[in-house]
């Protein structure tokens, strides 16, 4: 007996809003009494953040979403331009938590206007209107900023370059990094304690190294912030080689992202891949699924 069916939708509702997308999304599955009140705007509005009316109006795109969800998912998976397209918006598949990308024109690149160095140019590939394309530099300073206030609360951020590599580039393979709130250290005690990292993929002791993103980017982690409730100012993130004054050539940038930490859990990312990975992919349930997340043990068919 189905006994999820006895229970009022909108009970079932203010349960499922206290869960993750995640749970929300897949209870669909458990029984005929939750695939209503799972998909209901009850439930994806709680999981929305609550500015995002106020985003989404600074925006030229139309989003056209006949419910919560399909919105949801629609910021995750297909980020938006605002402010005049000096920003995309979009959402943590996972938790719903606020993501941005600063656009490669508002960053600060040393000599980024001088034609000689740097070339600004359309690419394909971006969501942006523009791209930074690096001829030549001795030095090598890129730094991005925003403004804590607008970040998802009492959450870890990390800020990411995402980037490209030319066919031929060179001087990139040690470069130091930091993340700073800019009201509480100085730029001299931050790079005291920079970390050192390279935008190759060549694997070298004690460096971090870039990763490849499913948009076909690169990416390499600038350093980690924890956002209390978004009074800090300003946060920046910033990626500099100007140490060893050699040539540096061949990196295309994007912009800086600044998104939820994600947390490594092996054991974590291989349970989704067996039993979500189509939902994630997709934004929706592809065959049933059995297991009760509220009742693990439990057999929502008997």
């Amino acid at each position: 007996m189905d006994y999820f069916s006895l229970l009022p939708e909108g009970c079932i509702s203010e349960i499922l809003s206290f869960t993750s997308p995640k749970d929300a999304a897949t209870s669909s599955a458990i029984s005929r009494g939750f695939k209503s009140a799972a998909e209901s705007d009850v439930v994806w509005e709680k999981f929305l953040p609550s500015d995002y009316q106020h985003i989404i109006s600074k925006s030229d795109s139309l989003l056209v979403s006949p419910s919560k969800k399909e919105l949801y998912f629609s910021l995750c998976d297909s980020p938006i331009l605002i402010d005049g397209g000096k920003l995309s918006f979009s959402l943590d598949k996972k938790t719903g938590k606020k993501c941005f990308m600063v656009a490669a024109r508002e960053l600060a690149i040393t000599w980024g206007d001088t034609p000689q160095y740097w070339e600004w140019l359309p690419h394909p590939d971006s969501r942006f209107s523009e791209v930074a394309k690096l001829i030549w530099v001795s030095w090598l300073d890129i730094r991005g900023k925003i403004e804590t206030r607008i970040l998802s609360k009492k959450n870890k951020y990390a800020a990411y370059l995402v980037f490209k590599l030319a066919n031929r580039f060179y001087g990139l393979e040690t470069v130091n990094a930091y993340v700073r709130l800019v009201g509480c250290e100085t730029k001299h005690e931050a790079e005291e304690r920079a970390s050192i990292t390279s935008l190759s993929r060549r694997e070298e002791p004690g460096k971090k190294r870039p990763k490849r993103r499913i948009d076909g980017w690169m990416e390499i982690e600038v350093g980690t912030f924890f956002n209390h409730i978004g009074e800090d100012g300003d946060v920046e993130a910033r990626l500099m080689e100007i140490r060893h004054l050699g040539g540096k050539s061949g990196l295309v940038v994007q912009g800086m992202e600044f998104r939820p930490e994600e947390e490594e859990d092996e054991e974590e990312e291989e349970e989704e891949e067996d039993d979500d990975v189509a939902f994630w992919r997709h934004g929706r349930v592809v065959g049933q699924r059995t297991t009760n997340p509220f009742f693990p043990s439990s057999n929502p068919g008997a």
